[in-house]
């Protein structure tokens, strides 16, 4: 395994390096304030569509997508840093340069599974950055983490489908450009096996029968940045049989098939967030002083401080090794190291901006620094995309089978 950045990377790491500096942190505060002045909180403010126009002119545009046809082409290894640095401003750099979730997996399941009319009609526009989306899955009345439980109806009668059930938690639904929603759920609710009773299809925003409820917020707030996390019903929405993503019963895997490329991107970002949170306790611990002398010279302090980065380089590692083996033996063959990294990533980036957080006092959980909303969003990570405890429970099953 060779982790070392090869010139397109380096480049691509150079010119990302410098749009954050002169653009994105520039403009975190910007957003705040015309977010505020906005008629709908979840309107986009004007400064994030600059930052998109200034990112796709420097070629920092759809850098996720390893198929060149539609995106940059890279590697998940090449792209590992790339998604690191963006994560220091998960709220603004993701959306930038056109990699923010759930786009990215929708994208690609539009890119993989998609017909060429889906593709023109939804992916093409989500390329461009014209439009948002959303991906329908979790449901309060279940435990959405075993995702045969979902009850979601999709039957079909005739030439539609007619799509009737509850979800929540849907992520960026509340944002006024999500014009398209990739809902799943089941189209043989009776059928033998479990993982082909469900099935994708997509669903307009605007079709008959879909409400947009509320607003579901996160540790209390309202979480504007990704477009808002929506309660949405689907009361006999319909629409064509040609809206179905791949075949009937193949939601399961496509889901699956989503799942494995948007973990590894969470854990690329969290890293990046780690990396800002050590670069404020250090700025903060030479600046303030407390009985005597400065925090950078109190012990416990050094030792959050060196714990942090022992950590984030382990971390770095794990995930890269990741990376490497996505590219040559595919997810499938990733599998054990996609769930350790789900599982070990956002706990410990969780710990460090709680050190981060301890060490701005007040400041710390107030807006004036970005270490509350990140700690929101890492600890969040701890339930997408699976809780920890499933991934535990698989992996540990995998590793108990080498001895039974």
């Amino acid at each position: 395994m060779d982790f070392a950045f090869d010139a397109r990377t380096e480049e691509l790491r150079a010119k990302l390096l410098a749009f954050m500096d002169e653009y994105v942190h520039p403009a975190e505060a910007v957003a705040e304030e015309q977010r505020a002045a906005l008629a709908s909180p979840w309107d986009t403010p004007a400064v994030v569509e600059e930052l998109k126009a200034e990112a796709r002119r420097q070629g920092l545009w759809n850098l996720f997508l390893p198929d060149a046809e539609y995106g940059a082409g890279l590697t998940n290894l090449q792209y590992a840093p790339l998604a690191e640095i963006t994560g220091r401003s998960p709220h603004l750099a993701p959306t930038a340069t056109n990699c923010a979730a759930p786009d990215t997996g929708n994208m690609e399941v539009l890119a993989q599974f998609g017909d060429e009319r889906q593709k023109k009609q939804w992916l093409e526009p989500l390329l461009a950055g014209e439009i948002r989306s959303a991906f329908a899955m979790t449901e309060p009345e279940v435990a959405s983490s075993d995702a045969t439980n979902i009850t979601t109806h999709i039957q079909r009668d005739g030439d539609e489908y007619v799509i009737t059930g509850r979800k929540w938690y849907i992520s960026g639904a509340m944002n006024p450009d999500c014009k398209i929603f990739i809902v799943m759920g089941k189209t043989d609710p009776d059928g033998a096996d479990i993982r082909r009773q469900q099935s994708m299809v997509l669903v307009p925003r605007d079709t008959p029968g879909v409400t947009v409820k509320r607003a579901m917020q996160v540790f209390g707030y309202e979480d504007h940045s990704h477009g808002g996390h929506a309660e949405v019903i689907f009361d006999h929405a319909r629409v064509p049989v040609a809206n179905l993503v791949g075949e009937e019963g193949g939601g399961f895997a496509i889901a699956q098939a989503r799942l494995g490329p948007g973990r590894i991107h969470h854990c690329m970002r969290l890293i990046g967030m780690a990396e800002r949170a050590i670069e404020l306790m250090c700025r903060r611990a030479v600046s303030r002083t407390a009985f005597g002398k400065a925090l950078a010279q109190q012990g416990v302090v050094q030792n959050w401080i060196a714990d942090a980065r022992v950590t984030v380089e382990q971390l770095r590692l794990l995930v890269l090794k990741t990376a490497w083996l996505m590219d040559t033996v595919g997810n499938k063959g990733a599998h054990t190291e996609i769930q350790a990294i789900k599982i070990a990533t956002p706990r410990a980036v969780v710990g460090i901006l709680d050190r981060a957080i301890q060490l701005h006092g007040a400041g710390g959980v107030s807006q004036d620094f970005p270490l509350a909303e990140l700690y929101a969003s890492a600890r969040t990570l701890m339930l997408a995309d699976g809780p920890d405890e499933v991934h535990q429970r698989s992996l540990a099953r995998r590793e108990l089978k080498k001895y039974v």
